[in-house]
């Protein structure tokens, strides 16, 4: 089963950085009415989720700098940012760093209990596959979002 979590997760992460090569960068920043953040934010968010989880999970050193923390937590928000964000190459990077290493975790480690359980909201999360398999559905869910703002965005612009 850890297998596939890992498996499931890389290609989602090839997805994931698919979807935001192949959006303009001039448009990573359009808030469409509806949404509270945009496409820069999401992709920002699942890089600094990912870092979080792997911090989290397998003991790993955060491999972001401290302004996506700042900038991509939750509760965060594009109006309210004060610091200049990542480019869309500089978050294709940290995408592609950490699809090498979710392709580098052995299903073993999934298998770890975390120490403490992390527990978020109603959620307790007893080992590290727990705690991967909702990182990549919490992924999933911010893929959709960027797909869907940018087929808002698109039709603003027709």
């Amino acid at each position: 089963m850890t297998q596939s979590i890992l498996h499931t997760g890389k290609i989602l992460r090839q997805l994931v950085i698919g979807q935001v090569q192949g959006i303009p960068e001039e448009l990573f920043d359009v808030q469409p009415e509806g949404f509270n953040n945009t496409i820069r934010w999401n992709a920002g968010h699942i890089v600094y989720w990912m870092d979080t989880y792997s911090t989290l999970g397998l003991g790993a050193a955060s491999q972001i700098p401290e302004s996506i923390k700042i900038l991509f937590n939750s509760g965060t928000q594009p109006s309210d940012w004060t610091l200049s964000p990542p480019s869309k190459e500089e978050l294709i990077d940290h995408l592609s760093v950490q699809l090498h290493r979710i392709s580098e975790i052995s299903p073993g480690e999934l298998d770890e209990l975390l120490k403490p359980p992390f527990e978020m909201g109603p959620f307790r999360f007893e080992t590290a596959g727990e705690l991967y398999n909702f990182a990549f559905f919490h992924e999933a869910i911010h893929l959709g979002t960027i797909s869907s703002q940018l087929k808002v965005i698109q039709h603003m612009q027709s």
